[in-house]
């Protein structure tokens, strides 16, 4: 998994590419946990990921948790595979997804 982040004042973008499971999901949430603070939006670019775990999804649910305290969190550019995992899982429609 790799990623990318640009902030722009209180709005941080994460573009997150390759696999998101159990090797590589403590990497992403330690960098939300760091760069979340004093963020009021949060987006997930997650056009280029391939594969999600149970793992990746605990990430996404926390990261929502915390924006919901803040101000917001979208999912952007799910991939086929991404949104049937979250579709199985029930989580589909608990998240802002453009």
């Amino acid at each position: 998994m790799e990623f990318k982040k640009n902030v722009e004042g209180t709005k941080i973008t994460y573009s997150v590419s390759g696999r998101l499971d159990t090797n590589t999901a403590p990497v992403l949430n330690a960098d939300l946990t760091e760069s979340l603070d004093g963020m009021t939006e949060l987006i997930l670019d997650l056009q280029d990921l391939e594969y999600i775990s149970s793992a990746g999804v605990r990430v996404l649910l926390s990261a929502y948790k915390t924006m919901s305290k803040r101000g917001g969190m979208v999912l952007k550019n799910l991939p086929e595979m991404v949104r049937e995992v979250l579709s199985v899982t029930g989580l589909l429609d608990f998240f802002t997804i453009q």
